[in-house]
């Protein structure tokens, strides 16, 4: 038999769209008929549908299992993240370093500023920091205590949280996502950032403000139980031994990633330092502290909100969300390496005409990507490396490209419940999806600054505004490296500069 016979065939849009479509009804099946929040299930059962038309498109087994176990592959440093964090989160509790903070924000922060404050507080450690997840999962938890001493709901701290935690994320240099989408789309970190702060700054000051009004509309500080408030730090008080040298695994952390040092072992840093604090201070047993890494701390005091929100991290503790992570990979992976994806950007990139409509379209396919892969990096690295040949031949720089798979990448990714970053946001934030407080979903409409960008991103696109055409240094950087430019002249462009040469003929 030739290797034309065996070569596997691209799919038609139908087909690419049926493992989609067809995981999507099972997806719903499970969340909204069941009532059952666990997607693994539906995700390794659209796996297998992909892998079947894979096969039917002429694909053997071991080619779709590459694909697959390349994608998690990428993603195994995530997924060292995810496990360090489990580690930090059940250690940092055990040394009291978080108590202190649920403490000090209880006695410091006013009820009313408490929104806005979390936001910014967020964002500030999330930028130096460089990841999202490390945010969440450590100073998130804290003011989500502190959130709940306010008799704040839960979904309103989460979606504060998640604002400041993502955006911080986006605009670090020291992030991965923010090294990602300038990298696949062949533009540098810093001019990546720049052009990110004209959909950034109005993002965050319009939530800013809309916290800070539901802060002052809808807690009254005189009416806030202070017996309630009371009653948790004193049982934070009795249980802990509280003081501000015990923020000292945090301010370690931020210090390693401020000198741009490796997230990993940053992150490790503060678990050994936690652990030591832990002994000294809290009266831990070096086992006690292997305990607290692996299946998390656990404490009654009486007060339901510090037993909630205490009693949990560890590496255990964030298993579900590392199964689900790579569930989700697979299924991307799998999506990737049969055409599917690839086709269906192909037949978006089809019907759309002019900037504004690409723009959109890149924004919207790395949104999709998200939604059905569950996979930020996917979403990312997918429709940058798709896009970039046709904004070349626009003759627009790519940088908008790398603005719009980051923010429909990196900013929506904590907004889909089974996506790997909406599945850590619900385990660490302690959302308790999973057991039935579906109205804690309530978070994702509530973050944003997350959703925000996107839109002003387009309205952007619509208008012209901060949509920057490629420069001439741009264009000589194409040339040099042997960039691919996608033909547009049937689109009505010439080429990224006057007197390119198009391999095609312009369109009647």
């Amino acid at each position: 038999m030739s290797s034309k016979q065996t070569e596997p065939r691209a799919p038609t849009l139908g087909l690419a769209l049926i493992p989609v479509v067809l995981t999507l009804v099972v997806l719903g099946l499970q969340l909204f008929y069941f009532d059952d929040f666990t997607p693994h299930i539906p995700l390794s059962i659209g796996l297998a549908i992909t892998s079947i038309v894979g096969i039917y498109l002429g694909h053997k087994w071991p080619n779709i299992q590459d694909g697959v176990f390349h994608v998690i592959n990428v993603s195994l440093p995530s997924v060292s993240v995810l496990i360090t964090v489990g580690m930090i989160i059940g250690v940092w509790i055990a040394s009291g370093t978080v108590p202190t903070l649920i403490y000090y924000g209880l006695v410091i922060l006013s009820p009313q500023i408490f929104l806005a404050a979390a936001m910014i507080l967020c964002s500030i450690v999330s930028l130096s920091l460089g990841t999202s997840w490390g945010t969440v999962g450590t100073v998130g938890l804290a003011l989500m205590g502190i959130g709940a001493g306010f008799d704040i709901p839960v979904y309103w701290t989460a979606g504060a949280v998640v604002s400041g935690a993502f955006f911080g994320d986006k605009i670090s240099p020291l992030s991965d996502t923010t090294n990602l989408a300038p990298a696949v789309t062949g533009t540098s970190v810093f001019d990546h950032i720049r052009n990110m702060m004209p959909t950034t700054i109005p993002a965050m000051l319009i939530a800013l403000g809309i916290y800070t009004w539901v802060g002052f509309s809808m807690v009254d500080a005189e009416s806030t139980s202070f017996e309630r408030i009371d009653a948790i730090t004193s049982a934070l008080q009795e249980n802990f031994w509280i003081s501000p040298w015990l923020l000292a695994p945090a301010l370690l952390v931020i210090g390693l990633a401020v000198t741009k040092q490796p997230p990993i072992p940053s992150l490790f840093a503060g678990v050994v330092v936690g652990g030591l604090m832990a002994m000294a201070f809290q009266g831990a047993g070096l086992h006690e502290v292997f305990t607290f890494a692996n299946s998390g701390y656990s404490i009654e005091t009486g007060v339901s909100e510090i037993d909630s929100l205490l009693n949990r991290g560890g590496i255990q503790s964030m298993m579900w969300t590392i199964s689900l992570v790579l569930i989700a990979l697979g299924f991307g992976g799998a999506l990737e390496r049969t055409g599917c994806l690839e086709t269906i950007i192909n037949a978006i990139m089809t019907k759309v005409r002019g900037f504004a409509g690409i723009q959109s379209s890149a924004i919207g396919t790395s949104i999709a990507t998200n939604l059905v892969a569950g996979d930020p990096y996917l979403s990312i690295a997918l429709p940058g490396r798709m896009y970039a040949p046709v904004y070349r031949g626009m003759g627009y720089s790519t940088l908008n490209l790398s603005r719009a798979v980051e923010e429909g990448g990196t900013l929506m990714s904590p907004l889909i419940p089974w996506n790997a970053g909406g599945a850590f946001v619900i385990s660490a934030l302690a959302l308790g999806v999973a057991d039935g407080n579906i109205q804690n979903l309530l978070y994702i409409p509530l973050a944003f600054a997350c959703w925000l960008a996107p839109v002003i991103g387009i309205i952007y696109a619509f208008t012209g505004l901060f949509s920057p055409k490629a420069t001439p240094e741009e264009i000589q950087g194409w040339k040099d490296s042997g960039e691919s430019i996608k033909d547009m002249s049937a689109h009505g462009f010439d080429g990224p500069e006057t007197g390119w040469e198009s391999e095609a003929k312009p369109a009647e």
